[in-house]
């Protein structure tokens, strides 16, 4: 038996793979210009056609514009739908770490799954317990109860770094959970001071000072933290 769904006026006719779709576009899309349907399907790993088949269904019901031979666009309805399920899927990472004590690596699924079921009610409560946060543990900033979403931190890569060179860490990737278990036993988390110690070269590591501590890193790990 699926989990009950607890939606907001907004989301009324909603399904949960709507709101998926919704979420992906409004990411993909905020990268400038318009989703494509090629990249929502690699993103949701599902296929080109069954891409289309949802668009068109959702721009049936005024969520979507998609133009012939162009990109997916959301309505502002749409937009608010996708914002709210990604304050939904923040606020829930951050609870989930700061007040259930789980590592890292694991509440982005656990969130992927709770993101669709939090009441209008309990979101406010969740907020306030945290003190209405405006960024989840990963460096992401979490949309406003009102839909606002401030620009994400900006900077550069780890990896990037000079010999000798110093920054706090601003944002972590979600995308790969053994990378962020790396991050984790690491230290390389938001807000953490970080001092390239040595470039990595080819297949070697990448040395830093974390804090007090000399740590090694992985370049495709390095090139998913993003520093200011």
């Amino acid at each position: 038996m699926s989990a009950p769904r607890s939606t907001s006026p907004v989301r009324a006719g909603t399904t949960q793979a709507i709101e998926d779709y919704l979420k992906v576009a409004f990411k993909l899309a905020s990268r400038g210009g318009r989703a494509t349907v090629v990249e929502m399907a690699r993103r949701l790993n599902v296929s080109a056609p069954s891409v289309t088949n949802m668009v068109k269904k959702m721009r049936a019901m005024g969520l979507v514009d998609h133009p012939a031979y162009g990109g997916v666009g959301l309505t502002p309805r749409g937009a608010r739908i996708a914002l709210e399920i990604i304050r939904h899927h923040r606020l829930w990472e951050l609870y989930l770490t700061r007040r259930l004590g789980m590592p890292l690596e694991a509440v982005h699924d656990e969130a992927e799954r709770l993101e669709h079921v939090l009441s209008d009610r309990m979101e406010e409560r969740m907020a306030a317990l945290l003190g209405d946060p405006g960024l989840d543990p990963h460096g992401d900033p979490i949309p406003t109860r009102d839909g606002v979403l401030r620009a994400g931190p900006d900077g550069r890569r780890l990896s990037d770094l000079a010999p000798g060179e110093s920054a706090v860490v601003a944002h972590i990737s979600d995308r790969h959970a053994e990378h962020v278990r790396t991050m984790r036993s690491t230290g390389l988390m938001p807000g953490v001071r970080v001092r390239m110690v040595r470039p990595g070269q080819g297949p070697s590591p990448i040395l830093l000072r974390v804090g007090a501590r000399r740590r090694s890193v992985s370049h495709e790990v390095a090139q998913l933290v993003r520093v200011v």
